[in-house]
């Protein structure tokens, strides 16, 4: 007896001696993550001109890091907070789909049913026949709706937004036959978000604040604009002119289900942890949170070993399954990961509408996990807008040409060093001919986002950076001067000629 107790005692010492020598060696190596970490954010944050992140990370139901960089308001300096209140975009998209299981679960629809069961007037076709959408379709974005359908969401405030958003699909024909292919459409949430409401005889915003937020312990999150004070929400920006500017986008009250629940790292936390199998509540079970994972393979995958679950991006990479997600909203940006089989997540939210949002929270996950990390990375924005800013500046020193030129051809006409030509002939040819020619830039330049994305420039303005809107003005004013310029030479002459 005396021998067991010695070895279990012993034992008991060898243990405790060993908890005591790994814990500073785990210790350590956090905060050499921690570090990389730091710097590589700070880094990247330099490079694409985001103003502002905040950064979590949770694991095995525990905040392991938390961690803020650069402005919530750069005019004013004041710092982001672990507090700061982000638009999370389209990560919002899984707290619609969440609902819609939980809906289910309650006996009050299936995902199996045709939406016209929940909303009798949508009848959308697809070459000119009407087609059957089910609900499972449009959570898993294979409803047929065309992606660029987003550029007719309206600008509205109004209370009845969500409907008048979902009208808009009366419009538009599919992009193809329901059920036979992913394609991306966030309008999918919004037909999702009134079904919500007429199933539960609920506006939207209310019941996801209540039957969703609360019962995660989400407090201090909104679902729209109109529910929170906009100085508790970090100032949104736009790339523009090589640097950040200061950007308040049109108000889409349509769109809050598919991009717009306002929240913060404080509480994106909670909602990874219930991901992950902690924080689980009566009304979210793990088996229903599980079933928003399952990943529809009804459909092609839509990237290399990515298929489409509940709200979520499924992907498999070296043997192991990642749940993600990103969204993109005019001036911010989010991006939410994790890994199931370590309980960790990671969530970045920025006040900028960056790629760079989605890299950084990549590489946050790959520095935890151990792996090696690329900074290298480009931005769509960024590339649009040095390629603007070097066309504004081509089309300034033109415009000064231009101007210059015909100020001088004017000073010659007051001078009596130049005459009215009669408009007859070969002159009218000429008019006419650079009349045209203008006109068609013109055009081309109204027309060109519709002819190549299918796209308006009152969408360009709001989603592309600023260079974009002004080059377009750019080009219509160096037109404009430009023409000017010809009719006043096609129209006057030299008199020594």
């Amino acid at each position: 007896m005396k021998h067991l107790v010695r070895i279990i005692s012993f034992l008991g010492t060898l243990i405790l001696g060993l908890t005591c020598l790994t814990a500073p060696l785990v210790s350590a190596e956090s905060s050499g993550k921690m570090e990389k970490i730091e710097e590589l954010v700070e880094q990247q944050r330099h490079i694409s001109k985001i103003p502002g992140i905040s950064l979590v990370i949770v694991e095995k139901g525990e905040t392991v890091y938390q961690r803020n960089f650069g402005y919530k308001n750069v005019k004013e300096k004041t710092p982001v907070m672990s507090s700061t209140l982000f638009e999370i975009g389209s990560t919002t998209k899984a707290f619609t789909a969440l609902a819609i299981l939980r809906l289910e679960k309650e006996g009050k629809l299936k995902r199996s049913d045709s939406v016209q069961k929940y909303i009798p007037w949508l009848k959308l076709k697809y070459q000119g026949e009407l087609q059957t959408i089910t609900l499972n379709q449009l959570l898993y974005h294979s409803s047929g709706i065309a992606s660029n359908s987003i550029a007719q969401i309206p600008e509205s405030t109004d209370s009845n937004a969500l409907e008048l958003n979902v009208k808009t699909l009366l419009n538009q024909e599919l992009n193809r036959k329901p059920g036979s292919m992913f394609e991306y459409a966030t309008i999918n949430y919004d037909v999702l978000g009134l079904v919500i409401e007429n199933v539960t005889k609920q506006p939207y915003d209310l019941y996801i604040k209540d039957e969703v937020l609360k019962p995660i312990g989400m407090k201090d999150s909104f679902v729209g604009l109109h529910q929170v004070q906009s100085s508790m929400v970090a100032q949104g920006y736009k790339i523009g002119f090589l640097k950040e500017q200061k950007y308040t986008p049109p108000i889409y009250r349509g769109n809050i289900p598919a991009g717009y629940i306002i929240s913060n790292t404080i509480d994106i936390a909670k909602w990874m942890n219930l991901q992950l199998g902690y924080n689980s509540t009566n009304e979210f079970n793990q088996q229903l949170i599980k079933e928003s994972h399952h990943p529809d393979r009804s459909v092609a995958t839509f990237n290399k070993n990515s298929y489409y679950a509940s709200g979520w991006e499924v992907v498999k990479k070296e043997a192991k399954q990642y749940i993600q997600h990103e969204g993109q909203n005019p001036t911010y940006s989010s991006f939410i990961i994790m890994q199931p089989d370590k309980e960790l997540g990671v969530a970045i939210f920025s006040n900028m509408n960056s790629s760079f949002t989605t890299s950084i929270g990549q590489s946050v996950m790959d520095i935890w996990e151990g792996k090696s990390v690329s900074t290298y990375h480009t931005d769509s924005y960024q590339k649009m807008d040095k390629i603007a800013t070097f066309l504004l500046s081509v089309l300034f020193v033109l415009g000064v040409i231009l101007i210059l030129l015909s100020l001088r051809t004017i000073r010659m006409i007051v001078r009596k060093q130049r005459e009215r030509r009669v408009l007859k002939g070969k002159r009218i040819l000429i008019l006419s001919i650079h009349t045209l020619i203008v006109a068609a830039i013109l055009i081309l330049v109204i027309l060109i986002p519709n002819i190549l994305l299918g796209f308006t420039w009152t969408f360009i303005q709001v989603w592309g950076p600023v260079s974009i809107t002004v080059l377009f003005y750019g080009f219509i004013v160096t037109s404009t001067i430009f023409y000017v310029y010809g009719i006043l030479l096609i129209l006057t002459k030299n008199i020594q000629q």
